[in-house]
């Protein structure tokens, strides 16, 4: 999941031709709808969500997508679930005023920054906005956080004898061929993540990720980096059984893989603790604009909240669900264990801004040959 102008060739705006949806591609809330009752009914008018990259089974989107469809009678329609972050931003750019165009996007935090800058995003506040921790979205509503985790180390235990815990295990020779990421770092949000959290690892900092392209050229060098982008279905395979990506991600492969040979253990590294989130946002020239708001209402709810948890993630909201009693405690108990004890640190919107230059800049470099 990571991680980004066509001309309408002469053909009418879908936005200025679906009745309501001048009036719904401007809504910046609720409120302009004249309340939820009339944004439901907008939606349900429209019938249809583009949606892009959510594979069924990252962060519990399959039991979410069919959840909101079943509760709203909306059909979801999900292009290209592996794409990465700068694939939907490109789709986006790229479908300026045609129906085709998605009318929501899931990217990583740098992603989704990248596309604000950009003038891709619609501002809306969904109703739970000021719950959002701050630093955690947009001050213009533009995109704002909604689940995350810590980069994690995920092992099959029943091919690896001894499975890598720490970003220096990863160098040892035991792990030649066998360490993979879940996409290209310059594209994925995931892959990008595990750059970072490389970096800190080795003296780096949010301030400088030049140390986590040392790395995996480090890597690459003692022949440990495996180019394969890891799935459940390479794993399983046996092509990858080392992979770096987001714990609830590994976490997620560990549930699917149980019943099929595969002992997948997920380790979140001392030596590299990094915490990310993938962010919302609504497309501007979103064709369904008022199923896009009404999406966005859902999954921040504590109905589409829970759901993420139940797919191993943090919600945005699980500090105030945990102090409204909303949120489900006997899922929260079973999310993977956090490294050692304090607050985590958050990179700013201007660090990660650098950052994902940096990365873009020089990753062919550091795995090339």
């Amino acid at each position: 999941m990571a991680a980004l102008g066509l001309s309408a060739c002469g053909l009418t705006s879908p936005n200025e031709a679906n009745g309501s949806g001048g009036k719904a591609a401007t809504a910046t809330s609720a409120k302009d709808f004249g309340g939820m009752d009339a944004l439901v009914a907008a939606a349900k008018k429209e019938g249809k969500l583009n949606a892009i990259a959510l594979p069924r089974d990252w962060a519990n989107y399959g039991e979410i997508i069919d959840t909101f469809e079943k509760k709203y009678g909306i059909k979801v329609e999900v292009e290209n679930p592996e794409a990465s972050s700068q694939d939907e931003i490109n789709a986006v750019s790229s479908r300026k005023g045609q129906d085709r165009s998605p009318d929501v996007i899931d990217v990583g935090r740098a992603f989704a920054i990248s596309a604000a800058e950009q003038n891709l995003l619609a501002p809306y506040q969904v109703s739970a906005f000021n719950h959002i921790p701050k630093g955690q979205k947009d001050a213009q509503a533009r995109w704002y956080n909604d689940f995350g985790g810590y980069v994690s180390i995920g092992c099959d235990a029943s091919r690896v004898k001894k499975c890598p815990k720490t970003f220096a295990n990863l160098l040892e020779p035991q792990y030649k061929g066998q360490v993979a990421l879940t996409g290209n770092p310059t594209k994925s949000g995931s892959a990008f993540g595990a750059v970072y959290a490389s970096a800190l690892a080795n003296n780096g900092s949010f301030d400088d990720v030049k140390p986590g392209l040392d790395f995996f050229a480090r890597l690459k060098k003692a022949g440990n980096f495996n180019p394969v982008e890891s799935s459940p279905a390479t794993i399983q395979k046996g092509e990858t059984p080392i992979s770096i990506t987001w714990d609830f991600l590994n976490a997620g492969y560990g549930d699917e893989l149980r019943g099929k040979g595969v002992d997948w253990k997920v380790s979140v590294p001392s030596d590299g603790a990094y915490a990310e989130c993938y962010a919302q946002a609504i497309a501007k020239w979103a064709p369904h604009p008022a199923a896009a708001r009404l999406w966005q209402e859902f999954l921040y709810s504590p109905e589409g909240q829970n759901l993420w948890l139940k797919g191993h993630a943090r919600p945005a909201l699980m500090s105030a669900m945990q102090q409204s009693g909303t949120l489900d405690a006997a899922l929260a108990a079973k999310l993977p264990q956090a490294p050692g004890k304090g607050t985590i640190g958050f990179p700013t919107e201007g660090q990660l801004s650098k950052a994902k230059q940096a990365v873009v800049q020089g990753w062919a470099q550091a795995v090339a040959g």
